[in-house]
């Protein structure tokens, strides 16, 4: 899975340089994960792309829900799809290199070996969609303004700058503090970069629709609150030929049309309203594409195979409420999902069972500790579940039959341990005295058909529990608020985790509204073992911290994992020419264009397709 540059960040163990200056300054225009960049400084395009691709068409997409707010970097608000094209940032991560980060707004990036600082040198041809150039007062405005008003996470991403200071007409130095890991580089060169004359006139911290200054490939041309917005490609960007956009951006305008859920998104689809979707519904991949337009090639789906860590994707507990703070109600709870049933009659055996929180990569714990591993886990030892020490941790399994006696019964005698009575059907707390009662909440109808079987099988442990499907602008903001007993959340993975799992799982993160720790995990030892991933000076150090904040993870049962697929299913009307290569890493849509000829032919085909 991959993850937005806005939002989040590629995280850099060590960094390679190719170039060396006099005073021993390294000096580079990408910062990589490996021994090198996929690209080196002289690079013209990038391999998967066509150079030669044609500039122009309309491309309609889709997005659940609603917007209001063209302002992606706060809580408040829900942004617009696509907001991200407006926004560019000092460097970028690229479709077919998730180790790299490459100069996008810097051309040059400069970091002396002792990492005390780093030093982001602007291209001078970098600009706004107004024509005023991109400075370092920009650069300089934005991270204070993100640090101090921004989504959490950023707080959490630099929380070792000591200072950042203007260097030189079109150079910004970021100073960092003694100790400070090998990744901040590379988060520093992901900053969303703002105008400060746009916003300095504005309130950062409320949402708005007016139309904000941007620096992307494209820019908002119309748009209508909750319903639609367009973008319309930047003819005179700056950046269209730079090596890392050549070939990309072809479509003269992209529109986004918001549907109120999935179901109904799909049956636009068929009828041709939009043009490409991504397809996470095992039923709906299964079952709702045999209409005329598939049959007759004038829809062309087909899965695209990648690498990318999966992640963890489970039902997810709120251990901010009393009830779920004993451990042993959230494990028994765990044999109660039949995956296997579940797998085999609703998602068509299409997946494949999720039980590391960094599944799909080396990253994730097998067997037992390494000897490596024990050093870091040793200093919990009676702190954290001593199965971390002595087993490797497998989510139950089933035959799949929807008999799950065998599963109940480990469930019963976890819970009779712990305390835990049923009395006239009903699980009793042993701390309250009153039964047991879960909500599930949720966004999308899709997921409804999975909980429902879930909650019967928690019926029979004597847990009464219930299904609350809401509007997405209800759902964000009870996530936000923490509001809920259990949900639905994935919490994405990169090759190279780093600072980004101190908002998923740090005691600091837990307390701050619209943070990644939805869970409300608070616990010293994952903070430590979150620091050790964090100070990893190489890439061996790093997996081993992983594992080991990984078997903590595991056995906290802070989740009842879900499924994972390492595959993108993709649905296109036909009218795209593609590259004929994808990149490794993401489905490749923006470096995809209009092929005439398709485009001429397609409102004959759509018409026909009703």
């Amino acid at each position: 899975m991959l993850i937005p540059k806005l939002f989040t960040s590629m995280i850099v163990f060590f960094i390679t340089f190719t170039q060396l200056s006099a005073e021993k300054l390294n000096k580079t225009h990408a910062l990589s994960l490996g021994s090198a960049p996929k690209y080196d400084s002289g690079f013209s395009q990038l391999d998967y792309v066509n150079v030669n691709a044609p500039k122009g068409g309309k491309v309609l997409r889709h997005a659940i829900g609603s917007f209001n707010s063209f302002n992606p970097f706060i809580i408040k608000g829900k942004p617009a799809a696509g907001i991200g094209l407006l926004y560019e940032s000092l460097t970028t991560t690229l479709p077919d290199d998730d180790l790299s980060d490459y100069g996008l707004i810097a051309e040059l990036i400069t970091v002396p070996e002792d990492l005390t600082w780093v030093e982001f040198k602007l291209n001078k041809s970098a600009r706004f969609h107004d024509g005023s150039a991109i400075t370092p007062e920009d650069v300089i405005y934005s991270y204070n303004t993100l640090l101090k008003f921004g989504r959490p996470h950023y707080r959490y991403y630099y929380t070792n700058v000591a200072s950042v200071k203007k260097t030189g007409a079109l150079s910004v130095r970021f100073f960092l503090k003694p100790g400070s890991n090998r990744e901040l580089p590379q988060i520093l060169g992901q900053i969303p970069v703002i105008s400060k004359k746009w916003w300095s006139k504005r309130n950062f911290t409320k949402t708005t629709l007016e139309i904000p200054l941007g620096s992307g490939p494209y820019k908002i041309k119309i748009f209508e609150p909750g319903r639609y917005v367009t973008y319309e490609r930047v003819l005179d960007y700056w950046g269209k030929n730079l090596p890392i956009n050549r070939g990309r951006y072809n479509f003269n305008e992209v529109r986004f049309d918001y549907y109120k859920d999935q179901s109904i998104a799909m049956e636009a689809f068929k009828a041709g309203e939009y043009d490409f979707r991504i397809e996470n519904s095992s039923k709906r991949w299964a079952t709702a594409y045999n209409f005329p337009a598939r049959k007759t090639g004038r829809v062309i789906i087909h899965e695209q195979p990648h690498g990318n860590p999966a992640g963890m994707q489970g039902f997810v507990f709120n251990l901010r409420r009393s009830k779920f703070l004993d451990p042993a109600l959230r494990e028994a709870i765990g044999y109660a999902f039949d995956f296997e049933w579940s797998n085999k009659n609703l998602f068509y055996s299409q997946y494949k069972r999720t039980r590391s929180f960094f599944q799909n990569s080396e990253l994730a714990a097998e067997g037992l500790p390494s000897a490596k591993e024990l050093k870091l886990l040793e200093p919990f030892r009676g702190k954290i579940d001593k199965r971390v020490f002595t087993q490797s941790y497998a989510p139950p399994k089933t035959e799949g039959k929807g008999r799950i006696r065998k599963n109940l019964k480990v469930a019963q005698k976890i819970l009779n341990r712990a305390g835990w009575k049923v009395d006239k059907m009903r699980l009793i707390n042993p701390k309250t005295k009153k039964p047991l009662e879960i909500e599930f909440l949720l966004s999308q109808p899709d997921f409804e058909r999975i909980v429902l079987p879930f909650i019967h099988n928690l019926k029979r442990l004597g847990i009464k529990s219930t299904v609350r499907t809401v509007d997405s602008s209800q759902y964000t903001n009870r996530l936000r608020d923490f509001d809920f007993d259990v949900v639905i959340f994935t919490f994405a993975q990169s090759n190279s985790p780093g600072n980004e799992q101190r908002g998923y799982w740090s005691s600091n993160a837990a307390k701050m509204k619209g943070s990644n720790n939805v869970a409300g995990v608070a616990d010293q030892s994952i903070d430590s073992l979150i620091d050790s991933l964090i100070r990893s000076r190489n890439r061996q150090d790093l997996i081993t911290a992983s594992n080991a904040l990984d078997r903590v993870l595991q056995w906290k049962h802070i989740v009842v994992p879900h499924w994972h697929i390492s595959s993108f299913r993709l649905a296109r009307w036909d009218k795209f020419g593609l590259p004929e290569y994808p990149p490794a890493h993401a489905p490749g849509f923006w470096s995809w264009w209009i092929d005439p000829k398709k485009n001429t032919d397609l409102p004959v085909m759509i018409k026909g397709s009703r």
